[in-house]
């Protein structure tokens, strides 16, 4: 054998020694987050983390009472949130402030602040819990032409790892990212532009980019785009037997329905719009908050305009039922772990409601604090 031919074995033993090591990993964080998800499940330490975006605190739901228990304090214009792994922390974006407050589980006391590059928007973590994603949207404050206001040109994703609670990379896209998600199999970070510009003649700004965007999350690179116009907002992610990302269905705030992105062809599909009902019992607002059982059978989607949810089965997209809500607004909705109940927070009425997924019926309303928006589900330690 040849110095080359020993050369280049070396090389192939070692790439292989290199993707089993990375597969190995790669499984074992999915186990973990798997593992962790499933421990959630008939855990009297549930709770409910629910936002109050117009208010100065934050709710915390015992689902088993569907009671508030628990408030976090001082917290303005909270808009994201997602806790850690271990469920030790709660971090909440606040927009006013341009950074992510760290939460203690245990005391409920804000910790640290996180310095970002711009207004935050939501917040997503890897499935291994070592980093954290922040969508940063354009912030309208610069007033250098008074009185028309201008658009900063911060905008993008801040990447921050959660070991140090740092900011370590900023991944600028023109015109902002208002809600952003990372693929079940953490390979990816899912964007959708921001939808809210309006002509560079009246803002100093771009017009809007209808874009998507899909981010390696190995690199920080965008991996590739597709066009959605309006550009997406909520969205949901499914994924395969395999674990690797299916579907993205997403909204884009206004309109009353939702779009479907092959993941592997990028094909966007036709529009998928929700039930009409009659205009006198219409609201304002559009379809707004999305999500998939963990079982990966069922698409619920929320609509403000109807003020209910409805459920569709997968992978088929049949309309199975819809709950009305007693509340207005439908903004958002996080699943329980055991795929038996949404909680669709209600922003115009102030409350929550519980709806149990099997009946499609609202059971419960309660009460939390001004124009409640998102939420997620959460272990007290």
């Amino acid at each position: 054998m040849t110095h080359k031919q020993m050369f280049l074995g070396g090389l192939t033993g070692l790439a292989g020694i290199l993707l089993c090591a990375a597969s190995s990993s790669f499984l074992a964080a999915q186990e973990s987050n798997a593992a962790v998800y499933a421990a959630m499940k008939g855990n009297p330490k549930l709770r409910l983390v629910q936002t109050n975006f117009a208010g100065d605190t934050v709710s915390i739901i015992d689902p088993a009472t569907n009671k508030v228990v628990g408030e976090i304090p001082g917290i303005e214009m909270a808009h994201g949130i997602s806790v850690a792994k271990d469920n030790s922390q709660i971090y909440v974006a606040q927009e006013f402030t341009k950074s992510v407050l760290v939460v203690d589980g245990k005391t409920l006391q804000i910790t640290k602040r996180i310095p970002l590059s711009g207004d935050p928007n939501l917040i997503q973590l890897t499935p291994d819990g070592k980093r954290m994603y922040v969508s940063i949207n354009l912030r309208w404050d610069v007033v250098s032409n008074f009185p028309q206001l201008q658009a900063d040109p911060s905008g993008g994703i801040d990447v921050i790892d959660t070991a140090s609670l740092e900011k370590i990379k900023t991944i600028p896209i023109p015109g902002g990212i208002h809600d952003i998600y990372v693929t079940p199999d953490g390979k990816y970070a899912v964007a959708g532009a921001n939808r809210n510009q309006v002509p560079a003649c009246k803002c100093g700004v771009s017009a809007p980019t209808n874009l998507g965007y899909v981010i390696d999350t190995q690199t920080n690179e965008i991996a590739w785009t597709w066009t959605m116009s309006p550009a997406a907002s909520p969205m949901a992610i499914s994924k395969k037997p395999d674990g690797s990302t299916d579907k993205i269905y997403a909204q884009n705030g206004g309109d009353n329905g939702f779009r479907v992105i092959d993941f592997d062809t990028h094909v966007v599909s036709s529009f998928v719009k929700l039930p009409d009902i009659a205009p006198a019992l219409q609201n304002r607002g559009g379809s707004h908050g999305i999500g998939i059982t963990s079982d990966q059978k069922t698409l619920l989607v929320n609509s403000g305009r109807n003020s209910a949810v409805y459920a569709y089965s997968l992978p088929d997209l049949k309309l199975i039922g819809g709950a009305p809500l007693s509340g207005k607004g439908a903004n958002w909705l996080v699943i329980t772990p055991d795929d038996k109940t949404v909680y669709v927070a209600n922003p115009e009425a102030n409350n929550v409601s519980v709806v149990d997924i099997a009946t499609k019926k609202e059971t419960a309303v309660i009460p939390v604090g001004f124009a409640p928006s998102r939420n997620t589900m959460w272990v007290a330690p």
